[in-house]
């Protein structure tokens, strides 16, 4: 079994964590290391669950957080092992999210007594298709375990304090028409010719920016995917646009699902995914704590993250990670140093202020 060093540098235990390849699926060997490392230390309860690692403090302090942050990667394309250059440790799970680990496991050994009793989650098939999600499954099976006042997920941020999260949603648009022989055209309707409008307004459409609780949350509305065509002598008789409505937290998903119908009327639309966003979740004293600690000022975060499924249990949530977000699942995929001793510096002084 591969064993990991928890008291090394967040940076050198990061750049362990990354040349363990755990690409979504293939978990067990670096879960086995993380709950190894872990069982050193006896102010911890673990507990396994699949391929996640909980670690507690069980302190009777008066407030609990859950510090979490997922293990696996997508698919590796030539950026392992990792490498460091010029202050930036390169290789795939650098920002996505093996940094935010690291820096987990650092504080999670050498922080016995925090101020608040902390729950840290490492958890797995964040990449991949949300029913398969580690913290979902912990959600469902035992929700207990995510029981807290305060949540905080390890994506990257640029070092950063991102609060929320936008929902998602995808439809798809369908325009029906006539079969024909594409050389007697006018004996059939095509379906593509008749999508023109539903592109025309999803070219006309203007974001909307929502302000929640002091963050600006700007919203999108695309289409991602085109299917229609039956072949090069035919007619088309149907055409399928995919549309991924981002929306601000302060829609809920049968808000956003009206959006999108009333915005494609006279349409056939039909909902096949949604997820709802996160509110900031800043308004709480053990956020401004946190806040306090940090330094900075807190953003939005417009792509969708795990701190959904705390809203979803009640409990307020931020992003606050190493690693610019642009390079998660890149092949350049790298993180400056400087970030990762930046949030373990910030957590730190939180944890123990």
């Amino acid at each position: 079994m591969p064993s990991l060093d928890l008291t090394a540098s967040a940076v050198d235990l990061t750049a362990q964590l990354v040349d363990l390849e755990s690409v979504s699926g293939n978990e067990t060997a670096i879960a086995d290391a993380v709950e190894q490392a872990l069982r050193a230390y006896p102010h911890l309860e673990i507990i396994r669950d699949g391929d996640a690692v909980i670690a507690r403090t069980s302190l009777g302090r008066e407030r609990r957080v859950v510090i979490a942050g997922h293990l696996d990667t997508v698919p590796v394309n030539d950026n392992l092992p990792s490498r460091l250059d010029a202050g930036e440790l390169w290789g795939r799970g650098t920002v996505d999210m093996k940094g935010g680990c690291a820096v987990m496991l650092v504080l999670a050994a050498s922080v016995s007594a925090p101020i608040v009793d902390v729950t840290w989650v490492w958890y797995d098939h964040e990449e991949v298709a949300s029913d398969l999600n580690g913290l979902g499954r912990i959600a469902r099976n035992r929700p207990d375990l995510l029981e807290a006042d305060f949540a905080i997920l390890g994506e990257p941020t640029n070092a950063e304090i991102e609060g929320g999260c936008n929902g998602t949603l995808r439809a798809d648009v369908r325009v029906t028409g006539k079969r024909a022989h594409s050389a007697r055209a006018w004996m059939g309707s095509n379906a593509i010719h008749a999508v023109t409008p539903v592109l025309e307004q999803l070219v006309a459409y203007v974001p909307r920016e929502a302000e929640v609780d002091g963050l600006v949350y700007r919203e999108g509305m695309n289409a991602v995917f085109i299917r229609g065509g039956v072949a090069g002598n035919v007619i088309p008789d149907e055409c399928v646009v995919e549309v991924n409505y981002r929306f601000a937290p302060d829609r809920d998903a049968a808000a956003a699902e009206r959006h999108v119908r009333d915005l494609f009327a006279g349409f056939d639309v039909e909902v096949t995914d949604v997820a709802e966003g996160a509110r900031p979740g800043l308004n709480d004293p053990i956020a401004q704590q946190f806040l306090a600690a940090v330094g900075g000022e807190a953003r939005p975060k417009f792509g969708w993250t795990d701190v959904a499924r705390f809203a979803a249990l009640g409990i307020p949530a931020v992003n606050y990670g190493p690693g610019d977000p642009s390079l998660a699942h890149a092949d350049d995929e790298r993180v400056p140093v400087e970030q990762i001793e930046r949030v373990e510096r910030g957590l730190r002084a939180w944890l123990t202020s």
